[in-house]
């Protein structure tokens, strides 16, 4: 079982910056994929960013504002959000895929809000 704690969340002006990370209970190095998600309210979850076999891939809607990084000595992965829009309101989720297993962590809520 793997265990992914994010934090990092919270209300911030449009325009500004988060840094969300997603720290796992166990080494990250051999993950297959590790990716965050978001969800807001009555919407479905959707990919945000992913890191697969090294190779990073973005949502369109966040491309060139969004960077995602991950240090395997911390067992974290991190999202950096700049020039935030209101739209970008949602739960965000860590993931991680190892073979045939996937988890998730519980979320942490970012507003993008005046």
């Amino acid at each position: 079982q793997v265990q992914l704690v994010e934090s990092g969340g919270g209300l911030v002006q449009p325009g500004g910056s988060l840094s969300l990370s997603c720290a796992a209970s166990v080494s990250i190095f051999s993950m297959n994929t590790m990716a965050w998600y978001r969800q807001a309210p009555g919407k479905q979850r959707e990919l945000v960013a992913a890191i697969t076999g090294g190779h990073t891939n973005f949502a369109d809607s966040v491309a060139g504002r969004f960077t995602i990084s991950r240090d395997t000595a911390k067992n974290t992965v991190y999202l950096q959000m700049n020039s935030l829009k209101p739209e970008d309101t949602a739960v965000y989720y860590c993931y991680v895929r190892l073979d045939l297993l996937s988890f998730w962590g519980k979320g942490t809520p970012v507003t993008v809000s005046t």
